[in-house]
């Protein structure tokens, strides 16, 4: 077991860590006027197109006054466009447009590189030991949303899309 000083060394890594890993996307985003926030949406949205608002403020975890802002921001500049349900027609579904999903696609090809590079530079099996790090960062009651969320290899999720030709 790691001792307290390295374990601080941890925590200061994961801080610098996720500096860097968001910087190349922010410096993309203040062209927009956008931040962090309208990161966040363009990326769950282009993950999973047709999402409701309520998932959406679920998955982020930020008020419904904070999400109505950048919401607002991106569908006015044609980021993001809402649909009504096709059940509940109250329901707000919401998809990227053309020109959200090439922003989306530009900021996350940033952080694949960065992740690419650190797991290469990392050395064999740094990519699964850094996926089983990460998850098990989660609270233990987030992890079965998060891996619903999300493809991870090694999941039953990401083997059933596999089979299913995904």
């Amino acid at each position: 077991m790691p001792g307290r000083d390295e374990l601080i060394a941890c925590v200061e890594l994961l801080f610098f860590a996720y500096r860097d890993f968001t910087g190349d996307p922010d410096a993309v985003l203040e062209e927009y006027g956008f931040g962090r926030a309208h990161h966040r949406v363009l990326h769950f949205v282009a993950r999973n197109p047709g999402l409701t608002v309520a998932e959406l403020l679920d998955i982020l975890r930020i008020t419904k006054q904070s999400l109505a802002r950048v919401l607002k921001q991106l569908v006015s500049e044609g980021f993001v466009m809402q649909r009504a349900g096709a059940v509940d027609r109250r329901e707000r579904r919401l998809f990227l447009t053309a020109k959200g999903t090439r922003l989306a696609d530009k900021l996350t090809s940033l952080q694949i590189q960065r992740i690419e590079a650190a797991i290469q530079s990392a050395g064999p099996d740094a990519g699964g030991a850094t996926r089983r790090f990460l998850f098990a960062m989660i609270a233990d009651q987030h992890r079965p949303q998060v891996e619903a969320l999300i493809r991870m290899p090694g999941t039953a999720k990401a083997r059933s899309a596999d089979r299913d030709g995904q």
